[in-house]
């Protein structure tokens, strides 16, 4: 039986992972939580939702264009203060619709702030006015055309919006990494460990979160990570933030032997298990960021 789905389109319920679970053991159904339920339906999902080579049928669209568009938005979804789930949203819409129907390289903006919007009605509680979306890209655009090219990505993306995107997956990621080692540290804490160690740990755990965002926030612009799943671009950004704090810390504070060291602090484990195969595209991405972030030093230097 399928029915129509809170994304918008028609599945076949008897397909659903969380299902499947639930179908194949009752104590398994118990132990997979709320959020781990999210996360199993967002992995199913990841490829349905891929615009890999969205820019390949785009004759007047660049790569290059479209990485200035998404920092562009970026920007905008600081000045704004939406979170960063509404940026990647924004921008999945954006490369799904390309995809779908040629685009003018002077529209192009306009299509930028239209999923823009769109994903801030999915996401947040207020999304932004149109008057003050349309003020950002200097009035060159009408109210008029704005909504008319909101209701054609809608119509031609089917209202499927539930994608799964960079905030989703890092999300999970890093509070699972963080929540372990808490569980770890107020065992530790109450016999052995100070308060000023603690906060110590807690700024050296934040300071991983953040550059494990903005590696993220890099890849969002970059189209090369267009063709990698979100949550094989997270775990990778992940791992990598460790290595580049771990290295980091062991140049910086050798003679400290108070200072917390990241090795010790997180440990990684990759979902799915790692095959043959994905063990090479995992290392492809790794490799890809390490790239970017080496090409883009500055902009991650003050989280280092």
């Amino acid at each position: 039986m399928s029915i129509l789905s809170d994304s918008g389109f028609e599945e076949d319920l008897h397909t659903s992972p969380v299902q499947q679970l639930a179908a194949g053991s009752t104590s398994a159904w118990h132990e997979c939580d709320y959020e781990e339920s999210c996360f199993i339906i967002q992995r199913h999902n990841e490829l349905q939702f891929l615009a890999h080579n969205c820019l390949a049928r785009q004759p007047q669209i660049t790569a290059e264009a479209r990485s200035k568009l998404v920092s562009w938005l970026i920007a905008v979804h600081r000045q704004l203060k939406l979170s960063f789930e509404s940026c990647c949203l924004a921008v999945n819409i954006m490369d799904r619709f390309l995809i779908t129907t040629s685009v003018a390289a002077d529209c192009f903006q306009l299509l930028g702030v239209t999923s823009l919007l769109i994903a801030t009605k999915q996401v947040e509680v207020y999304s932004p006015r149109i008057t003050q979306l349309l003020s950002l890209c200097c009035n060159s655009f009408s109210r008029e055309q704005l909504c008319n090219l909101e209701c054609l990505v809608l119509l031609r993306l089917n209202f499927r919006l539930a994608a799964p995107t960079l905030a989703f997956f890092l999300d999970y990621f890093t509070s699972r990494l963080t929540g372990l080692q808490s569980g770890r540290a107020i065992d530790t804490t109450v016999s052995t460990q100070d308060t000023n160690t603690w906060k110590e740990h807690r700024a050296a755990e934040m300071k991983w979160k953040w550059l494990a965002c903005k590696v993220c926030e890099l890849s969002l612009a970059d189209y090369t990570f267009n063709k990698y799943m979100p949550s094989v671009i997270v775990q990778c950004a992940v791992k990598l933030a460790k290595d580049l704090l771990e290295t980091h810390s062991v140049q910086s504070a050798d003679n400290d032997a108070g200072s917390v060291k990241t090795s010790e602090s997180f440990s990684f484990e990759e979902y799915p298990p790692l095959t043959c195969e994905n063990q090479l595209l995992f290392q492809q991405c790794t490799d890809d960021l390490k790239l970017l972030v080496s090409l883009n030093r500055d902009a991650v230097q003050d989280f280092i």
